[in-house]
């Protein structure tokens, strides 16, 4: 059995465009519209999740997919820094940061650091290798990043180097205990399609 699994970041909001930690704020306007625009260029899927924010939940509305939130599929706990922008808490904290940014164990905010969250969503991951059909999921980008960091085997050092970027698939499809991963497809645009 091959398990296949589209992770969908989501849609733009005012706090990605702040570049503030997770607040668990809305889509604006404009990402809900793009998100609306692609919803027919989805594949069809058995099974829908998001992560249990409310951009993810209001995303995945936007692209006319039902779902339930996975808690294990929560964006990363970053304890007191939520709801604060990186140049405050830069600013504030400086070598907090930079600790945080260059050791995966860390976690100066009080919170989950990311190889806690590489471990919690991997271990999600490797519980859908036993699912039949599609699942598509609307996940915050660090749960795309700690996706990928697993799927490939990656130290979570390599973590921070990726991007997920709104409004973009990530694929894999796995079976035997292992997965394969095809990056970054956008939703909209002239390579958009409905690969399977």
């Amino acid at each position: 059995m091959t398990s296949r699994v589209t992770f969908i970041t989501p849609a733009t909001g005012p706090s990605l465009r702040q570049a503030r930690f997770d607040d668990d704020g809305p889509v604006d306007e404009a990402g809900a519209a793009r998100a609306r625009s692609v919803a027919g260029m989805l594949p069809s899927a058995a099974h829908v999740v998001t992560s249990p924010s409310v951009r993810c939940r209001e995303t995945a509305a936007a692209l006319g997919l039902d779902g339930g939130p996975e808690p294990r599929l929560a964006g990363l706990d970053v304890g007191r820094w939520r709801g604060r922008t990186l140049t405050e808490v830069g600013t504030a904290e400086p070598e907090a940061v930079a600790r945080w940014l260059s050791d995966a164990g860390a976690a100066p905010h009080g919170g989950e650091s990311v190889r806690d969250l590489c471990g919690r969503v991997a271990r999600w991951l490797d519980d859908t290798l036993e699912t039949d059909g599609r699942t598509l999921a609307v996940v915050e980008p660090e749960v795309v990043r700690a996706v990928v960091v697993h799927a490939l085997g990656m130290s979570t050092d390599a973590f921070w180097r990726l991007d997920a970027p709104p409004l973009t698939a990530v694929e894999l499809s796995g079976r035997a205990g292992r997965w394969n991963v095809r990056l970054g497809r956008p939703l909209a645009g002239p390579d958009a399609g409905t690969a399977d």
